[in-house]
């Protein structure tokens, strides 16, 4: 077995022409300050149509569209921390 630690992906697509990048910024800057090493990767993904979703190695954990809202800083944290500690 190995003893490399798990990474996590992080994948958040937002639509850049509703303006949702300060937010999508926003929940990066958490991410990274909140986990540091333990990220493989934070993908940042200017897209259209009201989209700011949000997918925890290939999960999708957030979708604003289903939601009805920008997530919650600590849900995505939380969602990461779940999946770091599997």
């Amino acid at each position: 077995m190995s003893d490399a630690p798990t990474l996590v992906r992080v994948r958040i697509v937002y639509c850049a022409a509703c303006g949702y990048e300060p937010q999508a910024l926003e929940l990066a800057r958490a991410l990274m300050y909140e986990f540091t090493y333990g990220l493989e990767a934070i993908e940042i993904i200017p897209w259209a149509e009201g989209t700011f979703d949000v997918a925890v190695d290939g999960e999708l954990v957030h979708a604003m569209l289903r939601d009805g809202s920008f997530p919650a800083n600590q849900k995505i944290i939380d969602a990461v921390r779940q999946r770091l500690n599997r």
